[in-house]
């Protein structure tokens, strides 16, 4: 009897465990570089594992880290592997650093594997960072238009309905703005509504596998900001490739891996038929070719690497060349947004303007009158 309650108290706290670990929140790129750098530098000056991931459990800024850490030492001490040891943490750590992990402990490589971990993370953190300061401008335009658009329409427009003592005798825009406004004013809520619900299903759409396919398309296929996109996964995939590569795991792991690191559900389709293809000998440059995701250049570069015998060293100096296009790519992204912001803004005032314009000219000659 005690036997069975001690068995349900264990499951009952396994659970507990397992359900305490879906709450830790995924550890951001910088942190993953800096505790890989913190991991490279100690290892390659002599110290163990074990008595490394004891320093920096130590060395987190929040005890949540340091609790995720804590974990990794002791079931490492305990004689586990460190790449099962961290797949405990599965979302914590991403799925692209334990393989890595795992390759370095297949070939006593973990000081290096660690090295190249952490400059992998700095170029994401680079990445991420770059999109994100090209973005903050944009977001401050969009915020301040939509500001503007509504003080306009609800505190200017409406002094100006009492300019026409029969609203018959308004014209056709300055009716239609009117009453844009009259709605604004009282009927806001609609307006909110209409945004949660196209918000709402926006998500919803994007959650449907064949919607989720024709968007993902679009991003890289559309008009003008497509082949931008395009230069942006080219980095993060010649990076993973490279890294996964060079670290010895086999070649159709490397591009499981790295095409799904992008995220792109259509680049994810093409890439199994690129896995099939290379898995029956074809060489990776004509399959990667063949699905008119990436520009000829990167093609190319792929089949000298091949020829030459050289992939990984090829690749890595192809990621830090489309590392610095990305980055322009992005700034050019952000540069179609802005005069689009602008016309929009322009657009919205000349409309109040065009409407606002006869009643002004009607006092006017009121008063010449």
């Amino acid at each position: 009897m005690k036997s069975d309650t001690a068995i349900a108290a264990a499951g009952k706290q396994a659970k507990t465990e397992q359900n305490d670990k879906k709450t830790i929140k995924a550890f951001k790129t910088t942190d993953l570089a800096f505790n890989c750098r913190q991991l490279a530098a100690m290892l390659t000056s002599g110290l163990t594992l074990v008595k490394a991931l004891d320093i920096l459990s130590k060395e987190q800024p929040t005890e949540e880290a340091k609790q995720v850490w804590m974990d990794v030492y002791e079931n490492v001490q305990k004689g586990e592997s460190f790449s099962d040891a961290l797949l405990r943490y599965k979302g914590v750590f991403p799925d692209f650093m334990v393989s890595m992990v795992s390759a370095g402990e297949s070939s006593g490589s973990l000081d290096t594997i660690m090295q190249d971990l952490s400059d992998y993370y700095q170029k994401q953190n680079k990445m991420n960072n770059t999109i994100k300061g090209a973005m903050t401008y944009p977001l401050v335009l969009g915020v301040l238009m939509l500001v503007i658009i509504v003080f306009m329409f609800v505190f200017i427009m409406p002094t100006f309905a009492g300019m026409y003592d029969d609203p018959n005798d308004m014209p056709a825009l300055t009716k239609v703005m009117m009453g844009f406004s009259d709605s604004l004013v009282h009927q806001w809520y609609i307006y909110v509504a209409i945004i949660a619900a196209i918000a709402f299903g926006i998500i919803y759409m994007l959650k449907i596998p064949s919607s989720r396919l024709k968007w993902d398309k679009f991003i890289i296929k559309g008009p003008g900001f497509g082949p931008l996109v395009v230069k942006i996964y080219t980095a993060r995939f010649a990076n993973t490739l490279a890294s996964l590569y060079s670290s010895g795991i086999p070649m159709v792991d490397c591009l499981k891996r790295s095409s799904a690191i992008l995220g792109n559900s259509y680049i994810s389709e093409c890439f199994e038929n690129v896995i099939d293809e290379v898995k029956q000998g074809e060489t990776l440059s004509a399959s990667i070719q063949r699905t008119e995701i990436f520009d000829s250049m990167f093609c190319s570069i792929i089949f000298v690497g091949e020829e030459a015998g050289a992939l990984d060293s090829i690749l890595a100096k192809t990621g830090e060349y489309y590392d610095e296009e990305a980055d322009a790519a992005v700034g050019r992204l952000v540069g179609m947004l802005e005069p689009l912001m602008i016309i929009v803004m322009g657009v919205a005032v000349g409309l109040l303007l065009a409407a606002i314009f006869p009643a002004l000219y009607g006092s006017f000659d009121a008063i010449a009158a």
